[in-house]
């Protein structure tokens, strides 16, 4: 009988593996534009920007990347208009960045996030409008 246990339990653990390897990968798990921060979560998320708002945030829930550097690019209709880097330092790591929109920035808004090697590993957009 000790055996059979033995056998499930080493046939278990050699199925999950690669589960637990999969969820290892370094990600972005959530991404968003929103107009507050609220004990370090979003209170909402933009999809576009009225006329009058004079900051927007933008937060990143990042996964597996301990250690690294991970860098969020502000750019307006494809100028580059800030970087904000940020040293992770655990497997779950919750960061944020803010702009404070002048009236005449108005267009396309984009971030990317990026991480250590140059790499963009994620990417969102929220437009800023005149009306």
């Amino acid at each position: 009988m000790k055996q059979i246990t033995r056998l499930v339990l080493a046939i278990a653990f050699v199925m999950t593996a690669p589960i637990a390897a999969l969820s290892a990968e370094p990600t972005v798990s959530r991404a968003q534009f929103t107009s507050a921060i609220l004990d370090r979560e979003p209170t909402d998320e933009l999809s576009a920007v009225s006329p009058g708002t004079e900051k927007i945030f933008f937060f990143t829930e990042l996964r597996n990347l301990n250690g690294t550097t991970v860098t969020h690019r502000w750019s307006l209709n494809g100028a580059v208009m800030a970087e904000v880097s940020f040293n992770v330092r655990a497997s779950r790591w919750r960061v944020y960045s803010s702009k404070t929109l002048l009236p005449e920035w108005r267009g396309d808004w984009v971030v990317e996030v990026v991480n250590e090697s140059g790499t963009v590993i994620e990417t969102k957009k929220v437009s800023y409008s005149a009306e």
